[in-house]
């Protein structure tokens, strides 16, 4: 740090009006705040404000959550340093590996589903703000090791629960969820990708196959299965998505697979996130990224608005611009 502020001083000697231009925009970089590091980040809108948690550095474990009113600016609620939605040893599962969270609504009723000690969990609360607890604290399926969990509602009224096994790699299951039990309906899961596509597995960092940090959506009938691959360690972690016609697939990938890549958003490790609309219905996507082109961590969240273009299949081609990605902070 020192050294770069020390050819500031020398490039401000040669060419003044230039260096006082690029010394005002960092200075006022610096004025926005600190840039928020949740991992496997995810947003809800409640009146008429957004709500943001994730995986975060936090003692004791658990998730934090800060409030925004335009996706740039974030604070805490309570004007607290932090404020805690689930804490580890207040009721609920787990005392290592908090991570991937994931609000759900049912009704008045609210849930957080996360993962820990590589373990799937369901709390539960009166609100949204929380906090989260479990009437008996268990996994959601102790019987293997499970992560990234994501609860959907289908219009008939049925639960599915996305999910991440391990078999030599990570992989998507699906399936269908008795809520009130908090249990995956074992007869009806179903494995829902295989890592078949080069962007999926490049060599920049060797490991197993691994997909993982599943959020689904309905539009016009069709459901569209947001994903990410490669190792997070990786600067080619990556998302795609793939459409089916029923929520246990089977599943079509997107031929423009990955639609948020490093060559596209122009920072490393883009994935891990989830979607969520603004107060229009237009649809984001909030997700990590490397905290820098030499580190992994802390991981960096974004968030970016994406395009919908009906094809003439009558599916959604998906896409986004690097140049409306948004760099919250918090002040």
């Amino acid at each position: 740090m020192k050294y770069q502020y020390l050819l500031g001083i020398v490039a401000c000697s040669a060419v003044l009006s230039g260096c006082s231009s690029g010394t005002a925009k960092k200075q006022v970089a610096e004025s926005d705040g600190e840039e928020i590091a949740f991992a496997d980040p995810t947003i809800i809108r409640e009146n008429g404000k957004y709500y943001l948690t994730g995986t975060g550095d936090n003692h004791p474990q658990g998730f934090t959550m800060l409030e925004s009113a335009d996706l740039r600016t974030w604070r805490v609620m309570t004007g607290d340093s932090v404020q805690y939605l689930l804490k580890e040893g207040d009721n609920v599962f787990g005392d290592k590996g908090f991570w991937a969270p994931q609000w759900f609504r049912d009704g008045t009723h609210c849930y957080l589903t996360y993962t820990a000690n590589e373990q799937t969990v369901l709390a539960e609360a009166d609100s949204w703000k929380g906090p989260f607890v479990q009437n008996t604290i268990k996994p959601i399926d102790g019987s293997e090791k499970n992560i990234d969990s994501f609860l959907f509602k289908d219009d008939d009224g049925k639960y599915y629960l996305y999910h991440v096994r391990f078999n030599h790699g990570n992989y998507i299951w699906v399936g269908e969820f008795d809520l009130q039990k908090g249990a995956i309906k074992p007869e009806t899961l179903k494995k829902c990708l295989d890592c078949t596509e080069a962007w999926e597995n490049t060599p920049n960092y060797v490991s197993d196959p691994i997909m993982e940090g599943p959020t689904v959506i309905k539009l016009d009938g069709v459901y569209y299965l947001f994903y990410s691959a490669n190792h997070f360690m990786n600067i080619d972690y990556a998302v795609g998505y793939a459409t089916a016609s029923s929520p246990l697939g089977p599943w079509k990938k997107y031929s423009g697979n990955p639609i948020i890549h490093r060559d596209i958003v122009k920072e490393n490790g883009t994935g891990h996130g989830d979607l969520f609309t603004d107060s229009v219905g237009k649809y984001y996507y909030v997700y990590h990224v490397h905290a820098s082109d030499t580190a992994v961590s802390p991981r960096k969240t974004r968030i970016v608005p994406l395009h919908l273009k009906k094809s003439d299949a009558g599916i959604y081609d998906i896409s986004v611009n690097a140049n409306e990605v948004i760099k919250p902070y918090k002040k």
